[in-house]
């Protein structure tokens, strides 16, 4: 059975409210779920964006941070590709959920709070003014991040809003630490 079979096959309903155990009958489109809510952070009854924004905050620390160091031009190259991959899972959890960029979608905010960060120090402090900014951005939908979210359909519609909304927070992240650290 191929990968749109799974995903498109008959699912018995799920009388659990929309939480994440029912989805584990199906490996695709769990990993799908698990992928696309930023390990269920999504499901977040509270500021889901917010919540996936904070997995994004762990996996920049975790992940991104270690390869940047390493290599930027690498760090970059593996962002482009998982950028990529997230907007075919965005895609693909429209069609689960049954919700155009459903609240429960916070891949893009995982990968947000990646670019925002791309390039600028993650301590601490400007971690958090990241995710500040970030967040603002986010919220507000300055052009084109408005722009696309209101025409771009699909899993990239999904991410680049939230791409445009990061490359805002992060030209200001690099504004501030050229101002306050030199």
């Amino acid at each position: 059975m191929s990968g749109a079979e799974l995903l498109h096959r008959q699912q018995s309903p799920d009388r659990s409210g929309g939480s994440p155990p029912l989805a584990l009958r199906n490996p695709m489109r769990s990993l799908i779920i698990f992928i696309a809510t930023g390990a269920y952070s999504g499901y977040s009854p509270i500021a889901p964006g917010t919540a996936g924004s904070l997995v994004g905050v762990l996996v920049v620390w975790l992940a991104f941070g270690p390869l940047w160091s390493h290599s930027p031009a690498l760090a970059l190259v593996v962002f482009v590709a998982a950028f990529a991959i997230a907007c075919w899972i965005a895609g693909r959890a429209e069609v689960i959920f049954k919700e155009p960029d459903s609240s429960k979608i916070v891949i893009d905010e995982v990968l947000g709070m990646a670019a925002t960060m791309y390039g600028n120090p993650l301590t601490a402090v400007w971690m958090l003014a990241g995710f500040v900014l970030f967040r603002v951005f986010d919220v507000m939908k300055p052009f084109p991040a408005g722009w696309i979210d209101r025409r771009v359909e699909g899993g990239a519609g999904v991410m680049l809003d939230d791409l445009a909304s990061a490359i805002y927070a992060n030209i200001l992240l690099q504004v501030a630490r050229r101002v306050l650290v030199h």
